[in-house]
């Protein structure tokens, strides 16, 4: 029953992550209408139900472990027929992982996802900068100057309503001279990712 909670606990972070990607602010999927309701209010709304119900279960079989811990803690190191009170709490935990498991699965094998809006997202507040940070200090900088300098290029773009990859080299140059033409390759966000997903599989 320790193994179902730390087992419902991953699967409720994991709900948590589909009910956020799923909502407006986020778009980053769409979950299966087999695993949804519309609102009562908002006919457009679709209500990620699945996930909720996932999660909100969680707090069931944390329940049903407390229950459990409870009885034994006052027991001597011997069977007891306290412990018969361990069968329904088992079971009930074991119907909700096993339900959750199933509905989860069912959840990600038909969800779509939108890398489109993924990808608007991931250009959004200046992610790229550590990479402009990291660069600099390929080219020998300091990273207490490289730090500072990209805190600057940062000010000077949201000034501008632009994004550091929407800057002229001529711009970056006045920072510092030691960016290149090759900076706008290492802060692309299709490299970047790439990168990521390296390091990931290393």
């Amino acid at each position: 029953m320790a193994d179902f909670s730390i087992l419902m606990m991953h699967l409720s972070r994991l709900a948590e992550e589909l009910v956020l990607w799923t909502s407006a602010e986020f778009g980053f999927v769409v979950l299966d209408d087999k695993y949804t309701t519309g609102s009562s209010i908002m006919p457009q709304k679709k209500n990620p139900d699945g996930a909720e119900l996932v999660r909100g279960r969680t707090g069931r079989v944390y329940g049903d472990l407390f229950t459990l811990l409870c009885a034994m803690k006052g027991l001597p190191l011997a069977y007891n027929k306290d412990l018969q009170e361990d069968k329904s709490t088992f079971y009930d935990a074991l119907d909700v992982v096993t339900g959750s498991l199933q509905m989860m699965e069912r959840m990600i094998g038909t969800l779509k996802a939108q890398p489109e809006t993924m990808c608007k997202a991931v250009k959004k507040g200046f992610l790229n900068a550590t990479e402009v940070a990291d660069y600099l200090v390929k080219k020998g900088v300091a990273f207490r100057d490289a730090h500072s300098i990209v805190g600057q290029i940062v000010l000077a773009a949201e000034e501008q309503g632009k994004a550091i990859e929407d800057l002229t080299l001529e711009q970056l140059q006045q920072f510092s001279p030691a960016f290149s033409e090759d900076i706008f390759s290492y802060i692309d966000y299709d490299n970047i990712l790439s990168k990521g997903i390296k390091k990931e599989m290393l």
